[in-house]
């Protein structure tokens, strides 16, 4: 099978940001058996595991300050945090709730698996790279898709940053993504930060919309906030223009799920007439782009919308 578009993307996305990002730090990558380990001047950043309920994840993931960003249970049990909702939603991953019908947003209920297949590359320098390929298998062992994921990490003064390219393929015959709000490019906040924690949190997107009336919402990007250990930090999940049906709707929680979801639409809008399914022909692929920033303040004093302008262009 030709793996050409997916090595173009990795070479594009790669000189891209080499030439526009600003460069301050030493990004190492080191490759382990069942993760790699990311550090910016030999100083924790994220791991990425090959599998955790189901499917690969980024955990722990710490902010600027290093401070831990997203939730730690179900991965690890600490006071701080409640032990029962959602044990799915696993720091940041990528999955989608209906692929032909199979459940690999929850794929522990469903019996269905995101299998790491293989790292196809890691480099470190001034910015970090790593590429995979996953294979997603149903419960009865079948193949349903197959995916390459390109991330690249850095920093700069105020912030630390994750680029997620992810390119989904079919098998040979069609796959269908259908219209559900649970998906698909996701991160649960840390749990100080949720609006429901009552400690100051909140979200907001790029048309300056809050909390409740920002989900299911069309944006270029949005920005959830909130305090973590004594300060104000934030995640601003920002979408490519080309990424597929730009500007994505988010499935943006108060209790701190935060998710990119093209799919959506029906059960976005409440509109019976509108139908978010999407069916890959066979050998066929779709892309996703997104870039997550983890800073300090709030959307404003991360310059999130100044940065969503260098990002998009």
């Amino acid at each position: 099978m030709s793996m050409a578009p997916w090595n173009s993307l990795t070479f594009f996305l790669g000189a891209w940001f080499f030439f526009v990002m600003p460069l301050s730090a030493e990004v190492t990558v080191e490759r382990l058996p069942r993760k790699a380990v990311v550090k910016i001047d030999g100083r924790l950043f994220t791991e990425y595991l090959i599998q955790s309920g189901g499917k690969p994840i980024l955990w722990p993931i710490l902010g600027p300050t290093d401070k831990p960003m997203t939730r730690a249970y179900p991965m690890k049990r600490i006071p701080e945090e409640k032990h029962s909702d959602h044990p799915h939603q696993r720091s940041m991953w990528f999955s989608h709730g209906d692929v032909n019908g199979i459940d690999f947003w929850a794929p522990r209920k469903s019996g269905a698996l995101i299998r790491h297949r293989e790292f196809v590359k890691t480099e470190s320098g001034p910015v970090g790279l790593l590429v995979t390929r996953n294979d997603w298998i149903g419960p009865d062992g079948r193949k349903q898709c197959e995916d390459q994921r390109t991330l690249q990490f850095g920093n700069d003064v105020n912030c630390r940053w994750i680029d997620f390219a992810i390119t989904l393929k079919s098998p040979g015959r069609p796959v269908t993504f259908g219209d559900t709000k649970e998906g698909t490019f996701g991160i649960r906040v840390a749990e100080p930060m949720a609006v429901d924690s009552r400690k100051g949190g909140r979200f907001v997107n790029s048309a300056g919309q809050t909390n409740e009336a920002a989900w299911g919402k069309p944006a270029p990007w949005v920005d959830y906030q909130g305090p973590v250990d004594g300060e104000i930090l934030g995640i601003a999940v920002l979408n490519h223009p080309s990424s597929f049906r730009f500007p994505t709707p988010w499935h943006v929680r108060t209790y701190g799920l935060f998710a990119a979801n093209p799919f959506g639409k029906k059960e976005f809008t409440g509109d019976k007439t509108k139908d978010g399914t999407y069916t890959l022909a066979p050998g066929k692929s779709v892309s996703f782009r997104y870039r997550v920033i983890f800073h300090r303040g709030d959307e404003r004093q991360g310059r999130i919308a100044e940065r969503f302008e260098k990002y998009s262009k």
